[in-house]
């Protein structure tokens, strides 16, 4: 019997001791966070905030490197002409399509976007999440749909398709997720 109760008080302090490590394995798989240091070094650079970039590679391809049906390439996936024309507005003269496979390049050229958007709708992070997602011709078209109606913009009325909207409300639920649960990686100055 003495045996039985060392073995389960053993048990319990191995449980006790790895539960906070399964923990974090789970929180892992459900919310997977690679190459923070990129991210960190590109949300500093591009004045971003770094789980706005974690929250769009999770939503666009949960950090794997992969190529879309519709073309588009690696952790953040995108399209191959809009990283043409980042390489030649970010001065990327050697940039080759096969490049967009190095998570450093693929994470430096859509941060580079995600601030290109933002500034180009006015720090608007719901418009810049959509073009990402949606492309900006149609987010332009969406605005003057909704002056035409005298409203201002509003992504609940004005974003048409339903994947759109998706897409920009689970961006800025893994925004938050990663905020909270990343924030020491992630060097947001919290952490859990």
């Amino acid at each position: 019997m003495a045996f039985l109760v060392a073995v389960a008080a053993l048990g319990l302090i191995i449980a006790a001791f790895m539960s906070p490590l399964l923990d974090r394995a789970v929180d892992e798989l459900a919310l997977p966070l690679q190459h923070a240091d990129i991210i960190r070094e590109q949300a500093a650079d591009k004045d971003l905030d770094p789980a706005l970039i974690a929250a769009v590679i999770y939503t666009e391809s949960g950090f794997r490197d992969q190529t879309s049906p519709a073309g588009a390439k690696g952790l953040m996936q995108l399209m191959p002409a809009t990283a043409d024309y980042i390489a030649h507005k970010s001065g990327g003269s050697e940039f080759e399509q096969g490049d967009l496979a190095t998570p450093r390049i693929n994470i430096a050229y859509g941060s580079w976007y995600l601030r290109y958007l933002l500034e180009r709708y006015g720090g608007n992070e719901v418009l810049a999440i959509a073009a990402y997602n949606g492309g900006e011709g149609r987010v332009d078209e969406w605005i003057v749909d909704a002056r035409e109606l005298g409203e201002t913009f509003n992504a609940a009325d004005h974003i048409p398709f339903p994947e759109t909207r998706g897409y920009v409300q689970k961006v800025f639920d893994a925004r938050e997720r990663y905020s909270e649960e990343y924030a020491r990686e992630l060097g947001l100055g919290r952490s859990r």
